[in-house]
């Protein structure tokens, strides 16, 4: 039998996992991708954000831990390191996903590729233009931050996530707009290298969408350990100088006008998809609001033997869930039958503590008229938290009324996003709360607070009062 080709137009986490899954599958995988394998995730999103995020924290809890003595006020962070550290990080795993790709067979060409017809790409090289057959298409371009049409990015002042890794000196002050996973990680890592840090958010609260008691609860931690964070801000007019940036706008709680300054402005208030110039005819490509690519449960694009995936189709733009995509289009592209399932997509805000949730939050549920209980249990009753000097968090579990099926889980806590597992199986798979009392958890951690919000739901905890 004749072996298919597969052509992949986009090197981002989605897509090389699409591309080494499909290789597996027996195909012929070509990946088109303009600028860097691993695209966003690994070079200037996931991996370089958590690395920056560590080093501060360290310093962070270096400066402000009251047992050490000494001149604390001589301690440094040597930020020129900091960043080669970060990059060393990245080049570590584009070499490595570059070997995986290699001996998997699977053929990286570095250029702009663009669905001229079906099944067919042409690809721009910086050596000119070649044209590639495909039995199969997966469109992979992902996503790129949003500005505003008064407050366009210059890289400089007015800047990205992407300029935000690698500014060559942390800035006196820096503006955040939007209370994003983005804003509140950038933002905290600014702040605790002594950035004075402000976020504007117009919604009512950060992190919009998320279970509004742990949203409420992470905002008082970032304010308490410096972040000044204002809701309900309407940015209108930007005027930026020679070395500071203005935001003028109005609040939507009082009616009364704001206006900010700062060295820098980082807009972290959303992405839009890489769209543009992606097909022959794009009336042909049917699109979803937000200008999101629309597909099937099998990953399917409105053209035939094509699919997209990731950020391109928008819901939530999160590296795993753009992983799950990369899946399911490689197993339907090689004639299986995947599909789809969103259930229970978990994710994560690296801030400190972190935050991570899967499944119904306690708003939500109640808007799609669903009879819940909720149990919570806090990490000041938990003996690991305290031996970790941080026991502000909480855990909260969200279940059924009537049938005790975990609908939800919320963790506020260090280390949430190594926790959150368990309880995305428990939604995944439709676990009842007594599931998840139903294992053994290693004592002490502070996973032991999973079980204990599902026992205090019906009001049988053990290590707080009912």
């Amino acid at each position: 039998m004749e072996q298919k080709n597969l052509v992949i137009i986009g090197g981002g986490p989605g897509g090389y996992l699409a591309a080494l899954r499909a290789a597996q599958l027996g195909l012929k995988v070509i990946v088109v991708e303009e600028n860097l394998v691993g695209g966003i995730c690994i070079n200037v999103g996931c991996i370089p954000t958590k690395y920056l995020t560590h080093q501060s924290a360290l310093f962070h809890q270096l400066k402000t831990n009251r047992n050490l003595e000494g001149p604390l006020a001589e301690v440094r962070l040597n930020w020129a390191r900091v960043q080669q550290g970060r990059q060393a990080v990245v080049d570590r795993l584009v070499k490595g996903l570059e070997f995986l790709l290699s001996r998997n067979g699977v053929q990286v060409i570095k250029g702009r590729g663009k669905l001229t017809a079906p099944g067919e790409v042409l690809v721009k090289t910086a050596d000119g233009q070649q044209l590639l057959k495909g039995d199969k298409v997966i469109l992979a371009s992902g996503s790129r931050p949003a500005d505003f049409p008064f407050l366009r990015f210059d890289g400089k002042q007015v800047i990205s996530s992407t300029e935000a890794l690698s500014l060559p000196e942390p800035p006196k002050s820096l503006l955040v707009v939007g209370a994003g996973a983005i804003g509140l990680e950038l933002g905290s890592v600014y702040q605790r290298v002594g950035t004075e840090v402000i976020v504007l958010e117009i919604m009512p609260s950060i992190l919009p969408g998320t279970d509004l008691t742990m949203a409420q609860r992470l905002e008082r931690l970032l304010k308490k350990q410096g972040l000044k964070i204002y809701t309900r801000m309407k940015i209108e007019a930007a005027e930026i100088g020679e070395n500071q940036v203005k935001l003028k706008g109005v609040s939507l709680a009082d009616d009364k006008p704001f206006e900010f300054a700062a060295e820098k402005v980082l807009i972290a208030a959303g992405r839009k998809p890489n769209v543009e110039d992606l097909v022959w005819d794009e009336t042909l490509l049917k699109r979803l609001p937000g200008n999101f690519v629309e597909v099937n449960e099998r990953c399917e694009t409105s053209i035939p033997g094509t699919y997209a995936i990731g950020d391109l189709i928008g819901g939530k733009l999160l590296a795993h869930k753009a992983y799950h995509d990369g899946l399911v289009a490689a197993e339907n592209a090689a004639g299986h039958q995947a599909r789809l399932n969103y259930s229970a997509v978990p994710a994560a805000i690296f801030t400190e503590p972190e935050l991570a949730s899967v499944g119904l939050g306690q708003e939500e549920a109640q808007a799609r008229g669903l009879e819940i209980k909720v149990g919570e249990f806090p990490l000041q009753a938990n003996g690991r938290a305290l031996t970790l000097d941080s026991y502000d968090g909480l855990v909260r579990v969200i279940a059924d009324k009537k049938t005790d099926e975990v609908l939800g889980a919320h963790i506020l806590a260090p280390h949430a996003s190594e926790m959150i597992p368990v309880l995305t199986m428990a939604v995944a798979r439709r676990l009842k709360l007594q599931d998840l009392d139903s294992i053994i958890y290693i004592h002490p951690t502070i996973s032991e607070s999973i079980p204990e919000a599902a026992l205090k739901a019906n009001g049988l905890a053990l290590h707080i009062l009912n």
